[in-house]
């Protein structure tokens, strides 16, 4: 089978193709076709050229149609983008890509737009623009609290609330809070580190620093949430994985009028004590069926650092479910032991 995709002029075909064609050679690979930059029957301007069997040329068409469409708004093509479009085709989502990378949703201090990369990242957008509350659930590299904060300078640039305040439990992963050099407020920074580069990148180091000192944006511990109440103001609540069901609720319950919370965790890196329930895990399942609140689960998938991370969540997913099935394996071996024990 040939098939042959219209491309309106050469510059969109380079950044199809990528750097040193590394996305033409991806799709090769990955479908077994060829593909290659021909002239445009029109005479117009550019085509590429695809052939191979009848299934593999329809997912790669599907594909550099997704391609050529964010090629079309001026945009480099990374290899995480290739990778997700493959996986979506693949996986026969190709219906979930229609709105993918159309609209962008803020500016940084340095003039970059940023569009929701992935088709999870922008139902998770739209529920933060919707609901009161959402609490965002996954793996690291999925942007949940990187959008979160775009999402509360957005809300301050357009007069939406008057503050923004960022917390985080201070719970310690292997490490000891003591051993830090410094004051209280200098041993607590490592932790809130995360949140400080995402203003960073956002409003720029001077004005994030202004606005900090103005107390606009408040950033401090968990445990200062206590006895407050947060009027007009977007909160995020960041590792609400180590959390306690105790702690959520008092966070929760710290919402005042006008006001919006994001919740953001991954259940899967708790730091708390053995056999201590984590208050995002309770909080998923308490709050599903409420009004208002939005839950969003984001896959490895979703995943937008570099490719190997993707595969490392993927590794560990498959490794823990593989220990699960032999633990309840050895437990029902163990059980049925017993009842030939018994009967005997």
């Amino acid at each position: 089978m040939q098939k042959t995709i219209v491309v309106n002029n050469s510059e969109i075909t380079k950044r199809i193709f990528g750097s040193f064609d590394r996305n033409l050679t991806r799709l090769e690979s990955e479908f077994g076709i060829r593909i290659y930059n021909v002239p445009d029957p029109s005479g117009i301007g550019d085509a590429v050229k695809l052939e191979g069997d009848d299934a593999s040329v329809a997912k790669a068409s599907e594909v550099l149609k997704y391609l050529k469409k964010i090629a079309s708004l001026g945009e480099e093509i990374s290899e995480q983008s290739v990778e997700y479009i493959i996986g979506m085709i693949n996986d026969g989502n190709s219906a979930e890509l229609q709105d993918f990378g159309d609209d962008c949703i803020f500016v940084t201090a340095k003039g970059k737009p940023i569009k929701a990369k992935t088709v999870g990242q922008k139902k998770y957008i739209d529920l933060i623009r919707k609901n009161t509350i959402v609490l965002g659930t996954g793996p690291a590299g999925t942007g949940k609290t990187y959008l979160a904060v775009m999402m509360a300078v957005k809300a301050l640039r357009a007069h939406e609330i008057s503050r923004i305040i960022l917390t985080r439990p201070a719970v310690e992963a292997g490490e000891r809070l003591g051993f830090l050099p410094g004051d209280l407020q200098s041993k607590i920074d490592p932790y809130l580190r995360p949140l400080y580069d995402s203003l960073y990148d956002m409003l720029g180091a001077e004005n994030c620093t202004r606005l900090i000192e103005k107390m606009t944006i408040e950033i401090a511990p968990l445990a200062y949430m206590r006895g407050r109440t947060l009027d007009d103001s977007f909160i995020i609540l960041d590792e609400a994985q180590n959390t306690t069901p105790e702690q959520m609720k008092m966070f929760l319950t710290r919402l005042g009028n006008g006001s919006k919370i994001v919740v953001t965790g991954d259940l899967t890196q708790t730091d708390l004590p053995r056999g201590q329930k984590s208050g995002l895990s309770a909080a998923v399942k308490i709050l599903k069926d409420i009004n208002d609140i939005g839950i969003h689960e984001f896959s490895g998938r979703d995943v937008v650092r570099h490719r190997l991370v993707q595969k490392i969540i993927t590794a560990y997913e498959k490794y823990d479910r593989d220990r699960n099935i032999k633990s309840a394996e050895r437990s029902a071996k163990r059980i049925a032991v017993r009842g030939i024990n018994k009967k005997a």
